[in-house]
């Protein structure tokens, strides 16, 4: 005989389903071995030429073509080998440090304003065109440099510029991808509600820029100053096509230049640790910089993370 329940029952029971507790989540039941593997060969592909340049920094000529890649020589010569690179051709090494670092540094600095005020001003205003000139300079992104490098030059040349730091620093300032980062950030990071509060008390669109958009635009002023930064420190065939004197090369140049000495056979001097022990240099300087900028992303992530 069929057992027939109270209307109040089925609810009941119903009711009494959906308190049921719930699993708590687990997160090694998500983790992928697939995943996991496709990570780490990721972090060796970064690591292990980081970790050969290093290891080959402490050996001699001799040791660079009899030992393994990845094992010390007899002779740890790292001393040696940094002595050699900051007195070879009259200590020039530390010449091109320096103009390295000024290329790079007031580079990365102007493209980084310029990119953020074009960024702030397509996210917040509206102008007859913007979408058109926002369009161009996306496609700027996609026009390889190697493809400018001749109408650049011969501009620079026109103007008298070629073979002096401008030739490298003013082409530096432009960073269409750096535009278009600071566009898609400032369009989420400032509320328009906070403009209009500036507006409302008086402050005027420079000052309401400089005193409330820069500040919350920090995680993304800093993400755009290392991407400049990386790459005008490793640009290399802009300063090889502007530069004729050797007291004005980057590091790049620089470095190709004694490997190329190296490989001339001949009389040459064989120079291969000393152009890997300068190698090695020239990284420290981008991973210090590193360390130091990417606190400014963690406070980024943890106030996007209060806010939401």
């Amino acid at each position: 005989m069929t057992r027939i329940e109270p209307r109040a029952a089925a609810p009941a029971r119903r009711a009494a389903g959906r308190t049921r507790p719930r699993r708590r989540y687990a997160p090694e039941r998500r983790r992928s071995l697939l995943l996991t593997l496709l990570l780490w060969l990721c972090v060796l592909y970064f690591v292990l030429p980081l970790l050969w340049l290093l290891i080959a920094s402490t050996k001699d000529n001799a040791d660079l073509f009899s030992s393994f890649g990845f094992w010390f020589g007899e002779r740890f010569s790292l001393g040696e080998n940094l002595v050699t690179v900051f007195t070879t051709r009259d200590g020039i090494f530390g010449r091109w440090i320096l103009n390295t670092v000024v290329y790079a540094v007031v580079s990365a600095a102007g493209a980084t304003l310029l990119a953020t005020m074009a960024g702030y001003a397509f996210a917040k205003y509206r102008f007859p065109g913007d979408k058109v000139m926002f369009s161009l300079t996306l496609g700027a992104v996609m026009i390889p440099l190697t493809a400018l490098a001749l109408p650049t030059y011969l501009l620079f040349s026109s103007a008298g510029l070629t073979n002096t730091p401008w030739a490298i620093i003013v082409p530096s300032l432009v960073s269409p991808f750096g535009v278009y980062l600071m566009r898609v950030y400032a369009a989420d990071a400032i509320p328009d509600t906070l403009i209009e509060a500036a507006r409302v008390d008086g402050a005027g669109e420079f000052r309401t820029f400089w005193q409330v958009g820069l500040r919350l635009l920090a995680p993304g002023l800093v993400t755009v100053f290392l991407f400049s930064l990386v790459a005008t420190w490793n640009n290399y065939f802009l300063p090889l096509i502007m530069l004729n004197s050797s007291e004005l090369y980057p590091l790049t140049v620089g470095l190709a230049q004694l490997q190329a000495a190296s490989s001339a056979g001949g009389g040459s001097q064989a120079l291969f640790s000393t152009v890997i022990t300068g190698s090695l240099v020239s990284v420290l300087p981008l991973i210090v910089a590193f360390l130091v900028l990417q606190r400014y992303w963690q406070t980024g992530l943890a106030t996007g993370g209060v806010k939401g």
